[in-house]
């Protein structure tokens, strides 16, 4: 056997036994108690309170490698640890814990003539597998949720974020053994090397569904290479369209957000839309804002006459998702054609419209086609955690059910329980 050969024999040992782990330990989750469960996940917050010193320090090891990698500007900003990042963690921890256990509730009942009474019931999925680049905020969002739904959770964190997410890691685990939970309920590929990704993806033995959360690179892979069930999250190419109707200092506000509070999230806006009757009013405000924050402006023929620090757009940044200071902007004649451009270039992740009438708003949300539909708000609140859901897994893209931010609730899966009296079948 090739040195290469017993790698990659060593490589596939390692991960079943993680794969075995993640079963028996998934089998104790599913049945914990909803106390068992909200207490893991408080003590896992306490423990990210009481180490974020030693978290910033792993994190700095991180960010240092990152630099010398050369990582951008916004990728290093969503791979950074910061005293509210850490502290979002652990409330995150806490508002999940205080949620509802979704693991056991009836989702509905009713009866048929033969006078079986036939209830539909929440179950965990089992062991979830979930590959995610470099932030490190998700490996306590992934794990919180999955604990909360008793589902076993393994994590790939990108090798970016290697050292930050150990150390999230250990808090969790903390927050389990202070619980009487399997710590092994939760855990991560033990190893940066790519090849794992493809071990893991072939584990349908003992990985019932998995979550690929990052760049379409990523998703292709995962969705092509998987032998379990795929719950995709994919790129946010979202719009904000601007009618005339809107209030322009509203519009100014909510658009500067939508861009520029965190350019390199998935709910961040990549193409604003205008109407041309609003050009004159409302576009000079926007685009000074965005231009002040140091915000790159393209747009297309009609927006560049208007102002003149609009670069050329070409048909590619329309369907780019840019993940940084750089925004694209189209005039449009009517909500028919926003809502054309929408569907045709939008990647059915959020798209926003803001319009001072109800009409128009209601008929964009009917029309478009995304996950998450947003009226006269930033679609930077595409968040599992502004949904209320304490966290997210990510946002699913599909047209497919679970849909939008993916909490806890849409981390369980269902059964029939039916209930009769000694009936046979004729």
């Amino acid at each position: 056997m090739t040195a290469n050969a017993a790698e990659r024999t060593d490589l596939q040992a390692q991960m079943h036994e993680l794969g075995d782990a993640a079963v028996a330990a998934g089998r104790g989750l599913a049945t914990a108690s909803a106390d068992a469960k909200e207490t893991a996940l408080r003590q896992a917050a306490a423990a990210l309170r009481r180490n974020v010193e030693s978290l910033k320090a792993a994190n700095a090891r991180d960010l240092e490698t990152g630099r010398e990698r050369g990582l951008t500007d916004a990728q290093l900003d969503r791979l950074e640890l910061t005293d509210g990042r850490i502290e979002g963690m652990a409330s995150g921890l806490e508002t999940i814990a205080a949620l509802p256990d979704p693991v056991g509730a009836e989702l509905a009942r009713w009866q048929v003539p033969t006078g079986l009474d036939i209830a539909r019931v929440s179950t965990p999925i089992g062991v979830i597998g979930i590959i995610y680049e470099s932030r490190p905020n998700v490996t306590a969002d992934a794990a919180g949720l999955c604990i909360k739904a008793g589902n076993a959770a393994i994590l790939r964190g990108g090798s970016e974020s290697y050292h930050s997410a150990g150390a999230i890691l250990e808090c969790l685990h903390e927050g389990l053994a202070a619980a009487g939970l399997p710590e092994r309920a939760v855990q991560r590929v033990p190893t940066t090397n790519r090849e794992a990704v493809g071990v893991l993806l072939t584990m349908d033995s003992h990985v019932d569904l998995i979550v690929p959360r990052g760049g379409r690179g990523l998703v292709e892979r995962v969705k092509t290479e998987s032998r379990m069930p795929v719950l995709a999250h994919l790129e946010g190419v979202n719009h904000s369209y601007v009618q005339a109707s809107c209030d322009p200092a509203m519009a100014r506000s909510v658009i500067h957000n939508a861009k520029m509070r965190r350019p390199g999230i998935c709910g961040a806006t990549e193409t604003i839309l205008i109407d041309r009757d609003a050009i004159a009013s409302h576009l000079p405000g926007i685009l000074d804002d965005l231009a002040e924050a140091g915000c790159e402006l393209r747009g297309d023929a009609t927006i560049q006459a208007a102002d003149s620090r609009v670069a050329a757009a070409t048909e590619a940044d329309w369907d780019t998702e840019y993940l940084a200071p750089i925004v694209s902007v189209k005039a449009v004649d009517s909500l028919d054609e926003a809502v054309a451009h929408v569907n045709a270039h939008g990647s059915g992740h959020t798209e926003a419209i803001l319009s001072g009438d109800d009409a128009p708003a209601r008929t964009f949300c009917e029309r478009v086609d995304a996950a998450i539909v947003m009226v006269n708000a930033s679609t930077q609140f595409a968040d599992g955690g502004e949904f209320g859901m304490g966290a997210e897994i990510g946002i699913a893209t599909d047209r497919t059910v679970p849909r939008g931010p993916i909490g806890a609730t849409e981390l369980t899966s269902y059964k029939y329980v039916v209930r009769g009296t000694g009936q046979t079948r004729a």
